[in-house]
Formats: structure tokens, sequence, C-alpha cells
């Protein structure tokens, strides 16, 4: 068998991974299932699509939608459609198969073939030598020709609500775009552009939070630290800093900047009349050297709907729940798939639909508040709005378990969702998802 062609992209949040991905254990547990070695090209694609030999797309973490967008996009435009179906291969770490998702919902966009190539080594060396079949829905060119993609059918469920776009969206959103105009169409919803600089400008000056209650979620009352801000009148207050289990300590400048930054989000939603916000949120790495993980978890169980990485999509999918249910609801990344069992994460989760929380950093910078949250199991609803606010996956599914694992975001889930890993490898609505409680 010819020696199967590895490019990789990785973003550079993630440097301090290895540079040759032979390294990583699950390339070399896919070596051994191929019998051979990978050429391994790295992130130099100029003879990408020229060799009859498999060619992989290894993403190894999340943020590279935008280096596939530099690197490879221009090649596929320059070869044509009737190419071979680009090949995603991902892990089950660092947001590798939610970057893909997002890759290949772009891919089918533009109406080129695609899979991603998740699971255990023996399935994805079988794919690679084309004696195992993908999954059960055939793949092709054009979104969302998936029996779970389905028409929007709740109306102008946010008529008269407005939501803010605070700085653009994420770079590697690369297919989660939204027409205003068809939002509010659709929707009823009010898309309003605000300035990253403004939140950071206000962050900077803005004094401590006063106290942001949690409706319904009373929380321990311990007195006599800083740490202990109060939530709502006697009695409930948010929980005292703990040490990270995977972070570094988390100190007194941390945790004052990301009450700053919950500070600075709730003057915006006042100055500008907000039901909601979606925030760049990794701009924030560099500019106040913190995240916004805290500070949109007390804005969602606040009733103020917040998504981070600027994902239009999410926010609006988050904001149709939330109407429908009352409820705050949960922004996720997919992670991991185990036949009908997927595990979701992110570093941030509303308050006041866990059952216990504790702190930890940041994921991917390693710095700031960030949220690992405990989930009651139970039925649940896995909801996705597409850009355009007119198609939909909506799936009934269970949650069963909560992990708290190393190189994945801090809060996460499992959720049981039998047939859902069909829709996810071949046909997803972009990468972020959202864990509705109950029946949406």
């Amino acid at each position: 068998m010819q020696r199967s062609i590895l490019y990789t992209l990785t973003s550079g949040l993630h440097a301090g991974m290895a540079v040759d991905p032979r390294q990583e254990p699950f390339i070399r547990e896919l070596e051994a299932a191929l019998g051979t070695g990978f050429d391994c090209r790295g992130a130099d694609f100029t003879d990408y699509g020229r060799s009859d030999a498999p060619e992989l797309i290894y993403v190894r973490t999340g943020g590279t939608e935008g280096l596939f967008l530099e690197h490879v996009a221009p090649i596929l435009r320059r070869n044509g459609k009737g190419q071979q179906a680009v090949s995603l291969l991902t892990s089950g770490l660092s947001n590798s198969l939610a970057a893909s998702m997002e890759i290949l919902s772009w891919l089918r966009q533009q109406g080129f073939a695609g899979e991603i190539l998740h699971g255990s080594a023996d399935y994805i060396a079988g794919r690679i030598r084309g004696e195992k079949q993908p999954l059960a829905h055939p793949d092709g060119a054009g979104e969302g020709n998936s029996p779970m993609i389905r028409p929007y059918s709740f109306g102008r469920i946010l008529e008269g609500q407005r939501f803010g776009v605070i700085g653009k969206p994420s770079d590697w959103l690369i297919s989660s775009g939204v027409d205003y105009a068809a939002a509010r169409e659709v929707l009823g919803a009010e898309l309003i552009d605000i300035p990253i600089e403004e939140l950071v400008a206000e962050a900077r000056r803005t004094p401590r939070p006063e106290t942001p209650p949690i409706p319904g979620h009373p929380l321990p009352n311990q007195e006599g630290s800083p740490e202990n801000t109060p939530i709502s009148g006697p009695g409930a207050r948010l929980k005292p800093l703990n040490a990270p289990k995977y972070g570094r300590k988390i100190d007194a400048a941390d945790w004052q900047g990301a009450l700053d930054i919950y500070g600075a989000l709730k003057s915006l939603t006042r100055r500008y009349r907000l039901d909601g916000l979606t925030l760049r949120c990794f701009d924030l790495l560099t500019a106040l050297h913190n995240t916004g993980c805290l500070a949109l978890a007390i804005l969602n169980a606040e009733g103020i709907t917040a998504t981070c990485e600027g994902d239009i999509p999410a926010l609006l999918s988050m904001a149709v729940a939330r109407a429908r249910t009352g409820s705050a609801s949960f922004q996720v990344n997919l992670s991991r798939i185990e036949g009908d069992r997927l595990l979701f994460a992110h570093c941030t989760v509303p308050l006041s639909i866990v059952d216990d929380y504790c702190y930890d950093t940041h994921f991917e910078s390693g710095i700031g508040v960030a949220i690992h949250g405990e989930l009651p199991p139970g039925p649940v609803t896995l909801f996705k709005l597409a850009p355009d606010g007119r198609r939909m996956f909506c799936l009934p599914a269970r949650l069963v378990e909560n992990s708290y694992a190393d190189r994945l975001c801090r809060t996460q889930v499992v959720i049981e969702a039998p047939g859902a890993a069909d829709y996810f490898l071949r046909t997803p609505i972009g990468n972020h998802h959202i864990i509705v409680p109950g029946k949406l």
C-alpha cells in the first residue's frame, strides 16, 4: 500500500504541541493500524491534490479553520469541484473534531465533497484503505441534505429583541455568516454591531460589578473573602475560588479582571438595550489578558443570552431556545464520538443550569477564569439554527454523564443521541451546537 500523505493544521494557541505529529499517541496508533508510516508534509500544502496516494488533512486543534481557508481553499478552487473528496482527520482532543465540523460545513456550502475521519484507529485505517464504508448517509456536495436537518418552524419568536455582536465573529467561523436582514425577517431579531474596543475600554474603567442576580440558583454564603462576590442577596454568592484541576493558580487579578469583563458587558447591555449578545472573546486574551467565560456564565443565568467567539447562529439558537423554554442553554463544541455517545465541551456554562461547579483556567490559553460545571442527567435537546435561519437541527437526546478530562474545554458532558453521529460527521451545521435542558 502507498504511504498516505499527512498534512497538518495547528492553531498558534496550541504551540506547545509536538512539532512532529508522529509523536502523538493518536498518530502512532493509526500508523500501527495501517501497517506503515505517514508521509508527513506538515503545513506545506504546495503539492496537495497532486498525488495518487490518499491525502489526509489532520486538523490537530481548534482555531484552524482560517488556516484552511488560507492554505487549502485556493487549491480547491483552482482544481475545481470534481476533485477527490477532502478527508479531514480528527482526534478526540484539543477541539480537533469541532474545527473539522466547521471546515466540512464550509466545504458543503461551497459545493465540495468532504468527510470527517473520526473514531477508532482500526476504523480510520479501514476508511483510508477503502475497506470500510462511510457512515450511512451518502456523501455529496451541498449543505443540508441530512434527514436530521428540517425547516425552521418556530416563527418570529424573537420579535422585538435586540442582540449585540461585540467584535466581528471569530476568524475560524468560516461557515457561520449571518445576513442581518434575514435574521430580522425570519426570526424578528435585530442584530447590532458593537466595536470590541468599546468593551475593552469599558472593562478597563469599570469598578467591581454590582451584585449580579442568578435567579433560582442559590449558592453557598461564605463570608470574609473578597472573591465571594454577592449574587442576589443573603445566602446567594459566587462560589469562592478553588485550586484548578488542570490550569495554573487563579489569582486576585485574574478574578477581578473576569468580573470587570462581566461589568463591562452588563453596561453594554443597558446602553444598547440588549436581550443578548455574542462576544469575540479570544481578542480579550491579548487586550485584557483574561477571558469572558465567567462573565457569560453569569449573564446567561441572569436571563441575558450570551455566546462566545462571536458566533451569531449559536446566539440566535440559544435565544430561540430560551424563548421556547424559559431556560438558558449550553453552547458546546463536539469533542469525541463513540457510537451513540457524544462528548461535548466548552469553557463556560450558564450557572443557572448546573448542579455544581468549580473554576479552572481557559483551556486554549491557560489564563482567565473558566467554569467546570456539572449538569443534571436527563432529557435534553441538541439544537442549531442554520445561518440563514430557515433550517434547523433539533434532536431529542439524553445527558448521561459529566466528565473532567485534560486537553478539553472545562465543562464536559456525555450525551446519548442514537443516530446523530452521521449528521455530525457528514452534514453538520457548523461547529457550535446548543444543549437545551429538557424538550424544545
